[in-house]
Parts: structure tokens; C-alpha cells; sequence
């Protein structure tokens, strides 16, 4: 019989044991490894079977354990212990304090918006990489000190546990999560009643939501659910699922997420005393009707639309994680403006308004979508991509946003992610990093102890793991004693893991299966492989290859060399990861944003062979890894996987597994001593030349790649501009620029380019000296503006055939006296030549205004071909 109702009997902790309690509801824990280790000692076998969650062991350990334990003196004061050391670390100044009191105008509070937030396995609350970084992104905050606020939904069914049928299709599972059995607490009003926000919706309904609190270390997590009983039965499912539902009940996410977190950070802000958030960042287009919420509130205090826009984007910081169209959230015009206006949310907020901010106004948008990149970019004064190469992708696909200029000079700069080393370093390699010498001198021997102690590691947890998934498949245990010889702890182990869109490939490694099967059963250098990943439920495609993928490796004459494990998560990835020899990452260029999978990989010591996508582009030397060359100009996606599925087999054939078997007695160099079979254990022999690169990975890409290298950047370049923005567009400086921006879109179509002329130069022949100076004079018509409201620049830089201007220089220009008879300006400056080649130069002219933000209007004056002189130089 099932249960009509289900609670939650909590456990009485002796008044010892009391701190327990408030150790498991840190998060903390899950990347303190004394935390972990003291609940381990509460119970070895519990602990394990709770998946190492600290309120699960609680909640089921015996009061007669607990009673011991509240006796035993030693784990009393380890306990003691673990909580001071808790207690210091939410207390004390740290990095962001320590900027503070030297002088840095940095923000009283950020917050932080995210659809997904992966900190523990413990709170399944992501579904992939964007949920994983913006956990990380909270616990480096956390460590750093700075005042973060994250902000996201509740989903009762999380995202889906992943199983396999028998014929290796992926099967979905939506297990009930009780908030009580989660760490987890309600937040709750003075007068102990949970706190709740409320958005209006059609037809005089109501969506209700209570807060849920987590406490990721020093910075508190708001969880929105709407499953509470003040709501109907269509409201209560708002939250149910992690991107599941259809286009209105997205929406109604989107818009609890936004709307509704802005009004549970104003609750708990004004509960706990926390400061109210000076900037406010949305990680992904998910959370930005969060920009709208707060317009509302300043229109609500008297200000006008286009003032409260002004003052909303001063402090706003808007990341982008998707480097295509399809990536983005987009509704039909009609659903958004039917949840808006005097009949939905935002009251007071014009419906026009609104749906301008999410028009695809641009080239090829489609007037009946409202896109929420669109609404999150015009919502913010400060956008980045999340690598430097994204950050270029990004440029060009959101140039449309700013008509007129190049997309180079489109406003959207990068912050290459970075990931949480407390938490994806095993501990035996953070202890290598910790020993007197650090990994930088740490005998190649020890180095090589720990690899394949880890691979070892990783080979049982496989064995496990594919043990489960066979049983889940209908299988019994006599058709699985092959399972016990499946990987071999010497044998050079590759990994991929990740999300199955079409776009990363997952199935790239089949093209050639012959080939593939040649290289996993090499006599002497064989490979292993660890596959891992989830299609999307509603993506039939990403099931196909998830299903081809499972087929080959069900195959008798492989399986013992490639598996594929399913239901990947971070509880999998704390060992995939440092087990793994290799990461192997293969989308199609430039797809992937950032892919951060290989950067916890090479945390460990694995190391990459990528495409050069995403972070790796930014990052990679023959040190690190190694780079998949890619087809980037092939038109047919049939030859360009072909081609590239060839040169990822050569280098592991040619290079990856040549020098993972290359042994010499003393482990140096590239020696031509023994080569390994399988296992590759001749004595004392080392594979020199790889643990020179497992070395130079740790100690070299290693520092780059950390989610505290990201957060100071996000700290220095975005926060702390966007703090100071928002702190001068008062409502008086809100207005005056509000006002300036519309005098100056109706002045724009009178400003012009009407002549440009080289004053003087060293020139022969069209040519110029390197190091000489060329003197431009420039005549603009500006119109109804005056000088004080634009820049004329001079860009200048080398020019390919196409006469476009790569690596571009900007000289300003000057006004030189008053306006001519016909009103026109003349604006001079010099310009240095001090590159050789083939040399150009234009020049523009742009609005200007202390609070304006690069290209913020989208407004530009270009010469025309009748303007003047030729600008190409040949240097020489």
C-alpha cells in the first residue's frame, strides 16, 4: 500500500551533538573534507548509504549510536573543532573584505540570478554545465568573502535520474523531493510564518511561492516553490520540473524566477539584515524579467519608464552561455504580453514596453517572438560571453542589437569560466599539491603513484556502477561475471562526459568503428574509454545517440574497453574526472560556449584532447594536451565529421597512447627504452614525458582555471563598475540621461561625415614610413547636438583585401575652434603609423556621455565613399 501523505520525522541530536546539525546544513561540507570525514565517523556504512549527504546520515542514524557518540570525548572535540573552524570561516574578512578596507568601491551586495544551481549532489537542482558553474561561482564567492545573493526555483522533481532499457534506450525517472529531507530551511517572517511572494496572472489568479533557504557557505541560496497550498493545481506544478513543460509553463518559470526573485530577495533582505543588492547578475536569459521587476518598483516611487530602464541597467550584469540562436528562450509576443500589463504582472509598466525589450528587432528576427537574450542584453549596461572565443561568438550573433557597428565593437566583453577546486580536487592530489615541495617537485614516481591510484579507483566505481545499470536493464547476476574484467586499472583511460546534443558529438568516436575497435584492443597500446551523458527528454536525436553509443559498447569483443554509464551527475563526476588519463572533447567549432568539463579534469592532472572550442582555445599548449584539428570551412557537416573523427584517431593512435606507454627506467625523457604492453608495468619504469605533462597541467593551466580566478574578474571588471554605475544614476542622473539618450536617437539621422582629409604625412606613392605620423582633419555635421555630445575617432589598423580593419586602433579627435558658416566642425588629431603592411584607416563618429556605456545606443556616423580621400596606406 502507498501513503496517503508524507512527512518528514526529524531526528533530537543530544545538546553535544547539536552542532551537528548545523554543519549538515551547510553546504560547506561538501567541499570541506574534515566536515565530511567527521560524518563519516558518525557512521561508515550509514554515511555511504546516504550518498554522502550529512542530513540523510542524521536522519537515520540510531539514537543509540547518537548516545555514544554524545559520550566519546575524542569525536566531542573534533566536533568542537570542525565548528569553530565553520564559525571563522563565515565570520572573518577574506579577499573581497580585505579589498574593501584598502580603498576599492566594490558593491554592498550582489545578486545572482540562475535557472539551475548544481552545489551538491545533495540538492539535485541542475540538469548541466550552466547549473554546475553557478554553484561553483557561489561557493568561490563564498570563499572570497564577496556578498552574494543566489536566486533561483525549487523544482520538486528536480531534473530526471537517468536509467537505460534492455535495447539501450535512455529511460527518465522524476523522483518526489522533500524540501525536509534537503538542506534545506523555510524562510520564515519575525512572527515565525513562512515568508511568500505573489505574481498576479490572468484572470485574476495567483502564483504563490514560499522561500527556501541554502547555506552555501557564507552566501545564502533563495529556492522559489511554487507547490504550496495557496496555489491551485496548475500553479502548484509551476516548479515541478527543471526545463520540462510546455511554452506558457516556461514562461511562468521564467517569470517566478525573475519577478518573484527580486521580491524574495527584498524578503530576505529585509528578515535578515542582509543589504539590499547594489548590482544584480542573470546568468543566462532565463532570470531577466528580473530588470522589469525592478523598473516596477522605481515606476511605483514616481519615476518614469525610461528613467527606471536607465537606473535598472546601470547595475545589471547579464551573461550569455549559449553560442546559437536555438539556445535561446523565445515566446510568441502574444503569451508574453497576455501575463503583462493591468490584467498580469507589472501593473503600471506599459505591455509595449515590455515587449520591446524582447523584440528581434534585428536582421532575421522574427517580430512575433519575444526573445530573452534580446530583454536581457537591453536590460543591462554590462554583458560578457564566458571564454574569450565566446565572447567573440557572442559579438557577432548579437551584433543586431547594436545597428552600425562592427561586431567587434559590439559591447559584450568575456569572462572565461573556472571551476571550484575544493570541490572537483580529489584529495590525494590536493594532498600532492600541499606537500612541502608541491606538485612542481614532487618525484615523478609519487606523481604516477596517484594516477593510478585514481584510475584504480575509477575502474571499481565503473564496475559498480555498470553492475546497477545491467540489473536496471533486466539482467541477472549469472549473465554479468564479464563485468568483473571490464577496464583495467594500467591501461590508458580516456573520458567524456557531458550533455547529448547533437552539437558535442558524442558519437564522433563511432565513425570509423573498426578503427575505434583497432585502438581499444592495441596489444601493446590499448585504450579504455568512460562515456557519460544525457539527452534532453523531449530530444528523440540525443536518445538515438545515446543508443548508439550504448550498442557498440554492449558489444562482446569491446565492452571490457568502453562503457557507457548513465545517470551522470556530480556524485559520478567526483571520480570520473581525476580516474580519468584523458578528457576527451570534441563539439563542433565554435559551439561550445566554455566546457568546463576538461578544466576539472585538468584540476587532477588529466589531460585534454579538445577541439580548439571554448575555453580550451583560449588556453591550450602542447604541455597541456593535445588539440583536434578541425574542417571550420567544410559547408558539408558529413565531411567535416568524417575528417575530424580521422584526425582525433590518429593522435591517440600517433601520439596520446605512444606517449602514455613510452616507459624509460628513470621516467625522463622520450627514451628509447621498453615500450609496455597492456598494464605497462616494467619495474620501476615511468612514462617520463606524460607526467612531465600531468605536471605541467597542475601547476601551469591549473591556477587559470579556477572558479576564484573567475570571480575576482567578474569582481573587478563587472561588479564593481556596475555598483558604481548604480550608485551615480540616481533618480536625478537616471532622468537627465534618459532625457539626453532620446534628444540624441531624434538628432542622429543630422549628423554626418562630410569630409576627411591626411593634413600631411611622410608618403610616397601611397606608402608611408614606419614610424612617421599621419594628421587627419575631419569636417562633421552634427545637427542639433553639440561636440560635448560626441567623439569623433580615428580606427586604424591593418586592412586584409576586403579593406576591413583587423586589430584596430582608436585615436580620438579633436574639435579644432567653432562651427563653420554652414555649421559643419572640424576635428584634428594625429594618427601613428607603427605597423608595417598593409595599413587603413576610417574614422566615426559616436554619442558620448559620462554615464553612457560603449556603443550603449547603437548610434554611429561612417564616412560615406564620397567623403574624402582613400584611407588605404601601404607601411613599409
Amino acid at each position: 500500500m502507498k501513503a496517503i501523505r508524507r512527512f518528514t520525522v526529524r531526528p533530537v541530536l543530544p545538546e553535544p551533538l547539536r552542532p551537528l546539525s548545523g554543519l549538515a546544513r551547510n553546504l560547506r561540507w561538501s567541499w570541506h573534507p574534515e566536515t565530511c570525514e567527521l560524518f563519516e565517523s558518525v557512521d561508515p556504512d550509514g554515511w555511504r548509504a546516504a550518498g554522502r549527504d550529512p542530513v540523510r546520515l542524521l536522519g537515520a542514524v540510531s539514537a543509540t549510536r547518537l548516545a555514544e557518540l554524545a559520550g566519546d570525548a575524542p569525536f566531542l572535540e573534533r566536533l568542537a573543532g570542525v565548528a569553530a573552524g565553520l564559525d571563522d570561516y563565515l565570520r572573518g574578512d577574506r579577499w573581497y573584505q580585505e579589498q574593501s578596507g584598502q580603498g576599492a568601491e566594490l558593491p554592498d551586495a550582489v545578486a545572482y540570478f540562475s535557472p539551475e544551481f548544481g552545489v551538491t549532489a545533495a540538492l539535485p537542482q541542475y540538469s548541466g554545465g550552466l547549473g554546475i558553474l553557478a554553484g561553483d561561482h557561489l561557493k568561490a564567492a563564498s570563499d572570497l568573502g564577496v556578498p552574494l545573493i543566489g536566486v533561483g526555483l525549487l523544482y520538486r522533481h528536480g531534473y530526471f535520474r537517468q536509467s537505460l532499457s534492455r535495447d539501450g534506450w535512455q529511460q527518465e525517472h522524476y523522483p518526489v523531493l522533500d524540501p525536509n529531507e534537503l538542506p534545506l530551511s523555510l524562510l520564515r517572517e519575525d512572527d515565525g510564518r513562512p515568508s511568500r511572494v505573489a505574481l498576479s496572472l490572468p484572470g485574476g489568479r495567483s502564483l504563490h511561492a514560499c522561500v527556501w533557504q541554502a547555506r552555501v557557505g557564507r552566501v545564502p541560496l533563495l529556492l522559489l516553490d511554487s507547490d504550496i497550498e495557496d496555489n491551485g493545481p496548475t500553479e502548484r506544478e509551476v516548479t515541478d520540473r527543471l526545463y520540462g513543460g510546455g511554452s506558457e509553463h516556461r514562461l511562468l518559470q521564467e517569470m517566478l524566477l525573475g519577478i518573484g526573485g527580486v521580491r524574495a530577495v527584498r524578503a530576505y533582505c529585509r528578515i535578515s539584515g542582509h543589504p539590499e543588492p547594489e548590482v544584480f547578475h542573470t546568468n543566462e536569459g532565463h532570470a531577466g524579467f528580473q530588470g522589469l521587476e525592478r523598473i516596477r518598483e522605481l515606476k511605483h516611487t514616481g519615476l518614469g519608464f525610461d528613467t527606471a530602464l536607465e537606473a535598472v541597467r546601470g547595475g545589471t550584469v547579464f551573461t550569455t552561455h549559449t553560442p546559437v540562436p536555438a539556445g535561446i528562450d523565445r515566446f510568441d509576443r502574444e503569451l508574453v504580453a497576455r501575463h503583462f500589463g493591468d490584467d498580469g504582472e507589472l501593473p503600471g509598466v506599459a505591455t509595449d514596453q515590455v515587449l520591446r525589450l524582447g523584440g528581434e528587432t534585428f536582421p532575421g528576427g522574427d517580430p512575433n517572438l519575444f526573445n530573452m537574450a534580446a530583454m536581457g542584453l537591453r536590460l543591462a549596461q554590462r554583458a560578457n560571453g564566458v571564454s574569450t572565443l565566446h565572447g567573440a561568438v557572442s559579438r557577432q550573433m548579437f551584433a543586431g542589437l547594436w545597428p552600425g557597428f562592427d561586431p567587434q565593437d559590439v559591447p559584450i566583453t568575456s569572462v572565461t569560466n573556472g571551476v571550484h577546486a575544493p570541490t572537483w580536487v580529489a584529495p590525494e592530489i590536493a594532498r600532492l599539491g600541499r606537500g612541502t615541495a608541491g606538485v612542481a617537485d614532487t618525484p615523478e614516481a609519487d606523481i604516477w603513484a596517484v594516477r593510478r591510484t585514481l584510475r584504480e579507483r575509477l575502474v571499481y566505481e565503473v564496475r559498480d556502477r555498470l553492475r546497477a545499470s545491467w540489473h536496471q536493464r533486466g539482467a541477472a547476476d549469472a549473465e554479468l561475471g564479464w563485468i568483473d574484467g571490464v577496464l583495467d586499472p594500467d591501461i590508458l583511460t580516456i573520458g567524456f562526459a557531458r550533455r547529448v546534443p547533437s552539437y558535442k558529438r558524442l558519437t564522433l568516436m563511432l565513425r570509423d568503428r573498426d578503427r575505434l575497435t583497432e585502438l581499444l584492443l592495441h596489444p601493446e597500446r590499448p585504450i579504455q574509454i568512460v562515456v557519460a551523458g544525457k539527452a534532453h527528454p523531449a530530444d528523440d536525436g540525443g536518445k538515438r545517440l545515446v543508443q548508439e553509443l550504448v550498442k557498440f559498447a554492449d558489444d562482446p569483443r569491446v565492452r571490457h574497453r568502453i562503457v557507457f554509464l548513465p545517470d551522470y551527475g556530480m556524485a559520478m563526476a567526483r571520480n570520473l574526472y581525476p580516474g580519468c588519463d584523458v578528457w576527451l572533447n570534441n563539439p563542433l567549432r565554435p559551439l561550445e560556449a566554455c566546457g568546463t568539463s576538461g578544466m576539472k579534469a585538468a584540476l587532477n592532472g588529466c589531460l585534454n584532447l579538445s577541439v580548439l572550442d571554448g575555453w580550451w582555445d583560449e588556453w591550450f599548449e602542447p604541455d597541456f594536451g593535445w588539440a583536434i584539428p578541425t574542417a571550420d570551412g567544410s559547408s558539408d557537416e558529413d565531411r567535416r565529421d568524417a575528417l575530424e573523427a580521422n584526425a582525433l584517431y590518429a593522435l591517440i593512435e600517433d601520439q596520446v597512447a605512444p606517449r602514455f606507454y613510452d616507459r624509460t627506467e628513470t621516467g625522463a625523457g622520450a627514451g628509447a627504452g621498453a615500450v609496455a604492453g597492456k598494464g605497462a608495468d616494467n619495474g620501476d619504469a615511468l612514462p617520463g614525458r606524460w607526467i612531465e605533462m600531468v605536471r605541467r597541467t597542475m601547476t601551469t593551466l591549473g591556477p587559470k582555471v579556477l572558479a576564484d580566478r573567475m570571480v575576482r574578474e567578474y569582481v573587478e571588471r563587472l561588479y564593481a563598475p556596475a555598483a558604481h554605475a548604480h550608485r551615480a544614476l540616481d533618480p536625478a542622473a537616471a532622468g537627465e540621461l534618459a532625457d539626453w539618450k532620446s534628444q540624441v536617437r531624434a538628432a542622429w539621422p543630422g549628423v554626418a561625415v562630410d569630409h576627411v582629409e591626411a593634413v600631411s604625412a611622410t608618403t610616397a606613392g601611397g606608402s608611408a614610413e614606419l614610424g612617421s605620423t599621419l594628421a587627419l582633419k575631419v569636417r562633421v555635421a552634427l545637427g542639433q547636438l553639440r561636440p560635448d555630445d560626441v567623439e569623433v575617432q580615428a580606427v586604424a589598423g591593418r586592412v586584409g583585401a576586403d579593406d576591413t580593419i583587423a586589430d584596430a586602433q582608436v585615436f580620438p579627435l579633436k574639435p579644432a575652434g567653432g562651427p563653420d558658416q554652414a555649421g559643419r566642425w572640424v576635428y584634428e588629431g594625429p594618427l601613428a603609423l607603427d605597423r608595417t603592411g598593409p595599413f587603413g584607416y576610417t574614422v566615426r563618429v559616436l554619442p558620448t556621455h559620462p554615464m553612457l556605456a560603449a556603443a550603449d545606443l547603437g548610434l554611429v556616423a561612417l564616412p560615406t565613399e564620397a567623403t574624402g580621400e582613400g584611407a588605404g596606406l601601404l607601411m613599409r
